[in-house]
């Protein structure tokens, strides 16, 4: 791919509100030249209760919109298992699609006593079984035969480390990352290349202020990260320049809690 080339068409997953990392993004990747499906569940979001406004997906369509970008919005529910393949065949209609950027998530805190089984079903099925399905949709449209050396797709998705009092969240996103990173290596000779990333702490509107204040003091950096922060590391995976980084689980977190 040329400087002068589009890069083609990238689903995003998880942007259903302008404060989140799946916002930033969309809006970092339609600055690059890319064409977008962005999905999203408005159930979701309103059941997390997280600051948003009522039309936030289509006005983050029309901010990338404004940087040039073809954009379609499609709602779907992950814990679905007929919706991934439904999402990646909306992106694929014009034959280009190239990336698949997966920042959904089910987030609810629960501990090893408090959770039920729902809601431990209900995140492995989104946070798990919905990447992979995802990343099967997205490779059974890749040519088998690619040019040795030559990626025609990518795959970045996020992952976190919580653990503690975060049981189902935590557990299912470790699955995630082993779903991706054996795809990396599966699918190799298809053209793909996969990665993970752990954002840390970024506060996209969940933090109250002893949260933002210990978070802050656990990074050398001495600042909170920020969404735009993991949208230029996905930009750059999703670029030639990241063409030699595969199979990875990158921390990408200011140093977060690194001594």
């Amino acid at each position: 791919m040329s400087p002068t080339t589009p890069p083609g068409t990238a689903l995003i997953t998880g942007v259903g509100r302008r404060r989140s990392i799946g916002a930033a993004l969309a809006l970092g990747l339609a600055r690059d030249g890319w064409d977008l499906v962005l999905s999203h569940w408005e159930a979701y979001d309103e059941r997390v209760g997280l600051d948003r406004g009522a039309s936030d997906p289509d006005d983050i369509a029309d901010a990338c919109r404004a940087e040039g970008a073809a954009v379609t919005v499609v709602s779907g529910d992950l814990s679905d298992p007929a919706v991934p393949e439904q999402l990646v065949s909306a992106a694929s209609v014009r034959g280009d699609l190239r990336a698949l950027v997966m920042s959904h998530c089910e987030s609810v805190d629960s501990s090893v006593l408090t959770t039920d089984v729902e809601s431990f079903d209900r995140h492995f099925a989104v946070n798990a079984r919905a990447t992979w399905l995802l990343i099967k949709a997205f490779a059974e449209r890749l040519r088998p035969d690619a040019t040795e050396g030559q990626a025609t797709g990518s795959i970045v998705a996020l992952t976190s480390d919580h653990t503690a009092h975060n049981l189902p969240y935590g557990a299912s996103k470790g699955a995630l990352d082993r779903i991706v990173i054996a795809a990396a290596v599966e699918l190799g000779e298809r053209g793909l290349r996969a990665n993970v990333i752990n954002p840390g702490p970024i506060d996209t509107g969940w933090m109250d202020d002893d949260t933002r204040r210990w978070t802050r003091d656990a990074t050398p950096a001495g600042r909170l990260g920020t969404p735009d922060d993991i949208a230029n590391t996905v930009r750059f995976l999703l670029s030639p320049a990241g063409s030699w980084v595969n199979g990875q689980l990158l921390k990408v977190n200011g140093g977060f809690a690194a001594g």
